[in-house]
């Protein structure tokens, strides 16, 4: 019997290797729904080499040029966050959830609400609201599975173990587009340059947030709030080579070790295949080709986003919320050029700063209280990047 699917966010990274994993055994998957953002033609042309009942895009105003892309098709088109929501009340098995920020989040507990298994690379969905999530999945059934790469090698990690025997666990990261450069050229740091990824070819946005670790700060709060594992017992290490995904150590000694190619389609895989492990079309890495793998402990002057997601992980509660909003908004502010690649942490310091005395870590954690504090995060981001605008 064939296995429903939807995916959303199947024009970014994620979902374009979910599509080609998806391809390759068309015999095994019935497609329900496919959403994409602006990049109408590629959606289109998922659409209809998927078959899905519908695509959706996130924006209203590609719904014409969707529309008339899909034409003759027979294949439903829809736009927006209500159609978003809708789509995400579709009956499937199994649901990619690969749409990038803080968006991902509603579409996402509308999916779990219907007891499906959700795999999350919505790294914002548990910063944000990771006991909602997983409270309302709890309540319907529903299954979460990691598909960041290194929550997915800690999940694999701890197979068959428990939890009381872990000791700490270890997220890598590849450092960036500045893990060699001088501490005092990041002052003057381009948005071309802070655009390149050393290792990786992905989308602007993820790629800044790697050079400045935003996204590393981002992943150790989703550490502790999908395995439930004490801030102290988390840590980050950097690895050049990122072949090293997650190291889990338990209270013996061992270092239980993922290691994997530069292949987003083996946590997709596993997410997609699980609990069975399948053959996937990735590389089989030569550790003797390979030679050496090296590890460096970060330097948080050079990355302040790791002890700001410290603080997060401490205050609990609405913090994630607080956290992601004045993230995103900072970074939107380097983008368009009113403030400099250092400016974007103290952006977020100054948030932070302003909005941890306002009982961040005792509010109760809904859709709509997430959804406020999120808001008043980038409001006061924006008043953080007009003080310093350059």
């Amino acid at each position: 019997m064939k296995r429903r699917v939807s995916i959303f966010g199947a024009t970014g990274s994620i979902g374009c290797n979910t599509v080609d994993l998806i391809q390759r055994a068309p015999d095994d998957y019935d497609v329900v729904a496919l959403s994409g953002g602006r990049n109408v033609q590629k959606l289109a042309e998922q659409a209809r080499a998927l078959r899905p009942e519908i695509a959706v895009t996130a924006y209203e105003d590609c719904l014409a040029p969707l529309r008339e892309a899909l034409a003759g098709s027979g294949i439903e088109v829809a736009a927006g966050e209500t159609a978003l929501r809708d789509m995400a009340e579709r009956p499937a098995d199994w649901i990619m959830s690969a749409i990038v920020g803080a968006a991902g989040l509603s579409p996402g507990l509308k999916a779990l609400e219907q007891g499906t298994t959700l795999a999350l690379a919505n790294k914002e969905s548990l910063v944000t609201a990771g006991a909602l999530l997983k409270s309302t999945a709890a309540a319907s059934g529903a299954t979460i599975l990691p598909v960041d790469s290194e929550h997915s090698a800690v999940f694999q990690a701890l197979a068959g173990e428990k939890l009381s025997a872990v000791e700490r666990v270890i997220i890598t990261a590849s450092g960036g587009a500045f893990r060699d450069w001088p501490i005092g050229n990041l002052a003057n740091a381009t948005l071309a340059e802070a655009s390149s990824h050393p290792n990786w070819e992905m989308g602007q946005r993820i790629t800044i947030d790697s050079a400045t670790m935003f996204n590393k700060a981002l992943e150790l709060i989703e550490t502790h709030e999908f395995f439930d594992i004490a801030p102290d017992k988390i840590e980050a290490l950097v690895h050049p080579e990122s072949l090293v995904h997650a190291l889990v150590g338990y209270r013996d000694g061992a270092l239980m070790t993922h290691v994997g190619p530069h292949d987003m389609r083996h946590a997709i895989g596993y997410a997609l295949h699980w609990p069975i492990r399948a053959h996937l079309p990735v590389e089989r890495l030569d550790l003797a080709e390979i030679g050496q793998l090296t590890f460096q402990k970060p330097d948080e002057a050079r990355y302040p986003a790791l002890a700001q997601a410290r603080w997060v992980m401490e205050e609990g509660g609405l913090a994630g919320a607080v956290f992601n909003g004045a993230k995103e908004r900072a970074l939107d502010g380097f983008i368009s050029g009113q403030i400099g690649f250092l400016d974007m942490a103290a952006v977020v310091a100054d948030v932070i700063e302003i909005m941890s005395g306002e009982g961040l870590g005792l509010a109760a954690i809904t859709l709509e209280t997430v959804k406020d504090a999120d808001h008043s995060a980038r409001a006061r981001a924006d008043e953080a990047i007009t003080r310093r605008q350059r």
